[in-house]
């Protein structure tokens, strides 16, 4: 549209990607960078600039790839929180944004290029409605193009959703919300290059057939991208292709490849790299003395060794058909489940398959555990349901640096979460915040869908009602292609392993339930998928899910009955929704108050349904947070006892409250069994006292008796006095009337104050409440907005 031309009016070429309103621009901002496009969907605007080193360290051994995405606040209006007011480290949005950027990218450099190259996205501006994920992705794309870089582009990336059967391309952050798909696919002219995402337990067929579509929508977007290029393109620049050279290969080939051959059939991960890596040692001494110091010996045999060893591995598996572990391409490593088996935990699981695997710990919250989400381009603000994954450096047996998460490990837990969220229970049937974390405790090869088992069985250990257990497995390739890229044949492998993943093509990865799939990733070595080959893939995926899935399923047929003792326990009331209000209370009172008393948590539903949920972590806070609640919800009930609090005290009467903001009046001669001269000779406020109900007039007001009470404790028939003159002031009293609409100098009940004051006792019940007792509170230390340390000790 016309009104959305405003980035493009300061730039000086423009192209638009016909029917899908995505504008690339370039020319006139960031001009002293390698390359820079602005890509405009909507009002939501990102430039994305990239620039590569002109040298290469002499040392370096790999190509560095570096793709980094911010979001400002500014692009939204908005100011950022914090105290210095800045934006600080990137959020997991940024970190995922530009993980799903780089994966794309990195197989179209042309093989042994070494220059640092460095590809930067800034969002400009959000209009809260449409994603920039998307426009990163397909700006890196225009930017390299565009470039002095050598880069095998473009490449077109689109979402695709499904909202009533019906597939739509880029929706909106609200069709998003209502899409059983969230698919983001990423292409070139004829094949796929990467997708991720997640859906709500999708058939593989209509999977199948949302890549088809993706594949046609990028058409335009390459179109465009290849007009702006004709105009504003700079020419590549030369740059120095490493690799080993062919002497160095064919000596290292003639020497050592028997000896390589056999250390790579090894069955165990660490004994098959150390047998390498001796090899490798071996191969670097004789080959300095073979050639002299002409060459750098180490660098150079690495990358011989690193050809051969890729040469050899893929070899065997085209023409053997036989895998680096002696498993055949469509077998499954042993897998082994346990659950339930660590006290103080929520739920608690063990998923091992072959060397990899992961300890899954869950814990179960309130929504005061679930966490803010700050998003500038719009989406959902708070999430209940979180996955954490841990990586340690132990797990593949090496010591390193033990810090903060890095992006793998981001990418690694939000590719498991989004996997499992499409069973989680929704928020009417389990009220819970959930947390998984899982500790990979050793790896050797898709280590993440380990964590999608693994947090299945944790979840059902803990009692979640799950739709439906979730598995996944990585499904890799080893491909023969001709002089031109064709492939000629190729041979897929079921769990994969590490030296298959680093040596093959493609990692592509899919958990799911036995009715569809809920989460996917696809990673490639090569430069296209084709769409028959991925039908193949997904299929034989299918297949290993179910296998793993009735190893599971034997282990933990259900989600267990009941949550485990250490478990938060959760009841759910209805109040009416006018009364909301008085359950909250003037600030918030009420409520803090049962809380501080009781022990228990109270989560009031925010769509004024009248849902309130009570958290727990005895049965006696439960009982006890549930009769307060259901008390504020009751009417002093005619003949009915109560022990009540004494709130004010008149000439005429003391007014006692009976249940929570309800009261009544208690006449002088209904105070004892002979005459009372003074009131305060009988109760002062602050008081216990038991009161019998002895009539409620049709103005809605109360008549308590304290006379009545004691004549049923003793057995004795009551009759009600005749009241004797009292003046008219008497006859205004507020009985009945709410607590907190009295006079103001009357005190209301708040959360401090009269430490030593006992509670309520339940209508009639005789029973003793708890509240006020010491020991564990939900709440925790809400200074700091989480629980302390003592909530389950």
């Amino acid at each position: 549209m016309e009104e959305n031309r405003w980035i493009a009016s300061i730039q000086a070429h423009e192209e638009v990607a016909e029917g899908l309103g995505i504008r690339f621009s370039a020319g006139n901002l960031a001009k002293q960078a390698g390359g820079a496009v602005t890509v405009q969907l909507g009002e939501t605007a990102v430039l994305v600039t990239v620039t590569a080193a002109p040298k290469v360290s002499p040392e370096q051994d790999y190509f560095p790839l570096g793709v980094e995405y911010r979001e400002k606040f500014c692009a939204a209006g908005r100011f950022p929180g914090g105290y210095i007011r800045r934006e600080g480290r990137p959020s997991e949005k940024e970190i995922l944004t530009a993980r799903l950027c780089d994966r794309p990218l990195r197989p179209l450099f042309p093989k042994g290029f070494r220059n640092e190259v460095q590809v930067v996205g800034l969002l400009l501006a959000a209009d809260l409605a449409n994603e920039p994920d998307v426009l990163m992705v397909n700006g890196a794309s225009a930017a390299l193009l565009c470039s002095d870089i050598p880069w095998a582009g473009p490449i077109g990336c689109v979402r695709i959703g499904e909202v009533n059967g019906e597939f739509i391309v880029n929706p909106s952050n609200k069709e998003l919300y209502d899409s059983c798909l969230d698919l983001l696919y990423v292409g070139n002219d004829r094949h796929m290059l990467m997708i991720e995402g997640s859906a709500d337990q999708i058939p593989e067929q209509r999977f199948a057939e949302a890549l088809e579509f993706a594949q046609e929508q990028i058409q335009p977007i390459l179109a465009a991208q290849r007009r702006l290029t004709e105009k504003v393109s700079r020419p590549k620049k030369n740059f120095t292709i490493f690799a080993a050279p062919e002497k160095i290969v064919a000596y290292c080939r003639k020497r050592f490849s028997q000896e390589l051959a056999a250390a790579v059939r090894l069955p165990e991960k660490l004994e098959r790299e150390e047998a390498v890596t001796q090899i490798r040692e071996r191969a670097i001494l004789a080959v300095g003395e073979e050639f002299g110091g002409d060459i750098l010996p180490h660098n150079t045999v690495s990358m011989a060794f690193e050809e051969l060893q890729e040469e050899l591995h893929r070899l065997a598996i085209l023409k053997e058909g036989r895998r680096a572990d002696g498993r055949a391409v469509d077998e499954l490593r042993p897998i082994r489940c346990e659950a339930g088996f660590l006290p103080r935990t929520h739920g608690i699981s063990l998923f091992q398959r072959g060397e990899t695997q992961a300890m899954v710990s869950l814990t179960l919250g309130t929504s005061r555990d679930a966490p803010a989400l700050d998003g500038i381009p719009g989406g959902t603000n708070e999430k209940s349901f979180i996955l954490h994954y841990n990586f340690p450096p132990f797990s593949v047996g090496r010591t390193g640096r033990f810090s903060t998460p890095g992006r793998r490990e981001v990418g690694h837990g939000a590719l498991a979460e989004r996997s499992l969220l499409p069973v989680i229970p929704d928020a009417e049937t389990f009220s819970y915040s959930i947390r998984l974390v899982s500790e990979i405790l050793e790896s050797n090869g898709s280590s993440s869908m380990a964590t999608v088992c693994g947090g299945t069985l944790a979840l059902m250990d803990a009692g979640v009602p799950i739709l439906d257990p979730v598995s996944g497995i990585s499904v890799g390739l080893v491909t023969e292609r001709d002089s031109g890229g064709e492939i000629l044949r190729h041979v897929l492998l079921t769990d994969i392993i590490d030296s298959e993943d680093h040596f093959g093509d493609m990692d592509f990865k899919i958990a799911g339930t036995a009715a569809g799939i809920t989460g996917f990733q696809l990673d490639l070595k090569i430069p296209g998928l084709p769409l028959a080959i991925a039908r193949e893939a997904i299929e034989r995926n299918g297949r290993a899910r179910a296998k793993i899935l009735e190893i599971m399923r034997n282990t933990l047929p259900a989600a267990r009955s009941e949550l485990r003792p250490w478990a938060p326990h959760m009841q759910q009331l209805q109040i009416p929704a006018d009364k909301i209000g008085a359950l909250i209370g003037p600030g918030g009172k009420n409520i803090k108050r049962i809380a501080e008393e009781t022990g228990a948590q109270i989560d009031v539903n925010q769509d004024n349904s009248g849902r309130v949920a009570v958290f727990a972590t005895s049965q006696e806070s439960m009982d006890a947070a549930v009769r307060e609640i259901e008390q504020m919800n009751s009417s002093i009930e005619v003949g009915k006892t109560y022990r009540g609090i004494v709130r004010g005290i008149k000439e005429f009467g003391a007014f006692v409250e009976c249940l929570p903001g309800k009261e009544g009046l208690v006449h002088v001669s209904e105070l004892a069994d002979g005459r009372v001269e003074n009131v305060e000779d009988i109760c002062k406020v602050g008081d216990e006292m038991v009161v019998c109900c002895v009539g409620v007039d049709d103005k809605g007001r109360v008549r308590l008796s304290r006379r009545a009470a004691l004549c049923a404790a003793r057995g004795v028939p009551y009759e009600s006095r005749q009241q004797s003159s009292r003046p008219t002031e008497r006859h205004n009293a507020p009985s009945g009337r709410d607590f907190h609409q009295r006079e103001p100098q009357r005190r209301e009940w708040t959360g401090g104050g009269d430490r030593d004051r006992r509670p309520f006792r339940g209508a009639s019940d005789g029973r003793p409440s708890d509240r006020g007792r010491g020991g564990d509170r939900w709440g925790g230390d809400r200074r700091r907005g989480g629980r302390s340390n003592e909530d389950y000790d």
